[in-house]
């Protein structure tokens, strides 16, 4: 269980710089940094049950997603081989947005807000120097994730639409991310799994191949 608010003080952090060997990390302060402190003091004052829950769902919430997925599978078994094709590719295209997003965390180099902003308040302990925040990893794999179920199921994937925006908004309230990595988490997230996850239909006479051997029992539901 995370400690209360009350056990977590707002201790100076100092502001730091990039890692010895690197150039100069971007401050991403000047763009809403404002906005952060609002939402992390609002963390600082509210109850510890609500911020037990946001703490809680920041760090394990992601799992949802993975079962949404054993889901789809499953349900692709009775459905043609194009819809299993896609179901299969949830993952990868996770994986492939992810990897794009490591790209563009290691080009911006983002120092995370509770290392440039002063007195900062978080319920998680600040990242490592190098742990770079933009865009937020979170973020982005819950909205790929989302992105690749709607194309799937509507219903399932409007509720991980809704878990993914709860993501994004747990990750600057547990005080790790700023507003503007999150929105970019979203942005990548969407824009990158929906081409990837359309495609991945084009995959079906694969599937269809693997349907008639050995994988049948994971592919087909007799």
């Amino acid at each position: 269980m995370l400690a209360p608010p009350s056990a977590l003080p707002a201790t100076p952090v100092p502001v730091a710089s990039a890692p010895s060997g690197t150039s100069l990390a971007f401050d991403g302060s000047t763009i809403d940094g404002g906005w952060y402190t609002d939402v992390t003091q609002l963390a600082r004052h509210s109850g510890h049950l609500l911020n037990d829950v946001m703490s809680a769902w920041s760090s394990y919430g992601l799992a949802l997603f993975a079962l949404l997925m054993l889901v789809v599978w499953w349900r692709a078994r009775r459905a043609d081989a194009a819809t299993m094709a896609r179901a299969l590719a949830v993952p990868l295209v996770v994986v492939l947005v992810y990897g794009v997003d490591m790209i563009l965390k290691s080009v911006v180099r983002e120092v995370r807000p509770c290392r440039s902003i002063p007195h900062s308040f978080t319920l998680e302990s600040c990242p490592a120097p190098s742990d770079w925040a933009f865009p937020s990893n979170h973020t982005v794999i819950a909205f790929s994730a989302a992105t690749a179920l709607l194309l799937l199921d509507r219903k399932l994937g409007a509720l991980a639409f809704l878990a993914a925006v709860a993501m994004g908004f747990s990750r600057i309230w547990v005080g790790a991310h700023y507003p503007h990595d999150v929105a970019a988490g979203a942005l990548v997230g969407v824009l990158v799994a929906l081409p990837l996850a359309a495609a991945s239909g084009r995959a079906a006479p694969w599937v269809e191949r693997a349907r008639s051997g050995r994988l049948r029992p994971l592919l087909a539901a007799d």
